[in-house]
């Protein structure tokens, strides 16, 4: 058993309050999860309205198959224009 996991440190500009940045969250964690299936939460800046951190992670039988979802999900939010993707680290356990 592999589990991958992924942090990402996002930049969310447009968002002027905690309610915006929670909106722009929830979506792009229902979206991750629901064509990923990856278990998305945020860990980190949670009192920050323009920063979050997310934490990703994947259980597979085969690293590179972890790797490569995670890979995946990365460019999904890295193709949305609400968030700018400043840090990720991506590992495998």
């Amino acid at each position: 058993m592999v589990v991958g996991v992924c942090t990402v440190e996002l930049f969310i500009g447009e968002s002027q309050s905690l309610k915006d940045k929670r909106q722009v969250l929830h979506s792009l964690k229902d979206r991750l999860h629901g064509k990923f299936n990856v278990s998305v939460a945020e860990v980190d800046g949670h009192d920050l309205w323009q920063k979050a951190v997310l934490g990703m992670a994947c259980v597979s039988n085969e690293g590179s198959h972890a790797s490569q979802v995670l890979e995946q999900a990365l460019n999904v939010i890295k193709g949305m224009p609400a968030v700018e993707v400043v840090r990720t680290r991506l590992e495998l356990l």
